[in-house]
């Protein structure tokens, strides 16, 4: 089965900003970039944190299609999430670029940006609202139908179904009447309604019971089929199923494979897998 995820910030999306007056839309990013290619591609890239003696991404080359799962896996602090923050452009790099259909991001207004790329993390932001409104916030001018479509496809009829006044029950501060896995899904639904060509996943299955995992995973799937999928993974069974996995140390990608592929040669993968299979 596909991938997990743990979590950067929800929120951090949303101010990524609305429509910038007078800003010209490419008309694939204007379309979520369904009209134009998805795919990633870094060059040449180098990111230092301010004050840091060291680069916390160095000699970074990669190409992403627009559709499968891309898997990134090390320890902690070997750049994997800063990877996601600088391709969400919370920062730029210092050297080399970072591109998604050919545009350099640095040109993109920031609504044009938030239209190309959604994210799933492990704390699910939601609101004092109804099930439609807390999935809907996702595409405001989608319509019932489509929003219904979305929960289907993510595998949240169950438990909206179950709710006591379902679809139009108040989920409450934070989500209260609902468990870590079906919070997850209901921000799988929202990534599934904004129809964005690239989705960036941190570990969302971590805290999970097997149960819930597997739910969780089936809705991953769905995303997975007709987007770029992006995932930091901190459990590699999770993640075996992936296209392509990228190891990162010390701020480099130090290997690239399946899952196959990278078990069948030494290194930092290997080691890893062997440690979590005990």
């Amino acid at each position: 089965k596909r991938p997990g995820a743990r979590g950067l910030c929800e929120a951090a999306a949303a101010r990524m900003g609305g429509p910038r007056a007078g800003g010209r839309v490419p008309a694939w990013a204007a379309q979520g970039g369904r009209a134009g290619p998805g795919d990633v591609r870094i060059e040449g890239l180098e990111f230092r944190y301010a004050g840091g003696t060291a680069p916390a991404l160095r000699d970074i080359d990669l190409d992403l299609p627009a559709r499968g799962l891309t898997a990134l896996v090390g320890p902690s602090g070997s750049g994997k999430t800063t990877l996601t923050r600088l391709l969400m452009r919370h920062a730029d790099p210092q050297r080399g670029a970072i591109r998604i259909g050919g545009v350099d991001i640095r040109g993109l207004p920031p609504a044009d940006l938030n239209r190309l790329i959604s994210t799933v993390f492990q704390d699910v932001h939601l609101f004092d609202d109804s099930v439609i409104g807390n999935i809907g916030m996702a595409r405001p001018e989608a319509g019932e139908a489509e929003v219904r479509a979305a929960a289907r496809a993510a595998h949240c009829l169950d438990f909206i179904e179950r709710l006591p006044q379902g679809w139009q029950t108040r989920l409450g501060e934070a989500g209260g009447r609902l468990s870590g896995g079906e919070r997850q899904r209901l921000s799988i639904a929202r990534a599934i309604l904004k129809n964005a060509p690239i989705v960036i996943l941190d570990e969302p299955t971590a805290a999970l019971d097997t149960e819930s995992e597997l739910a969780v995973q089936a809705a991953i799937d769905t995303l997975v089929a007709e987007r770029s999928v992006i995932v930091i993974a901190h459990r590699l069974s999770t993640i075996v199923a992936a296209d392509r996995i990228l190891v990162f140390e010390d701020g480099r990608i130090t290997q690239r494979g399946t899952h196959a592929e990278l078990l069948a040669e030494p290194g930092r993968y290997r080691r890893m897998w062997l440690a979590q299979q005990g």
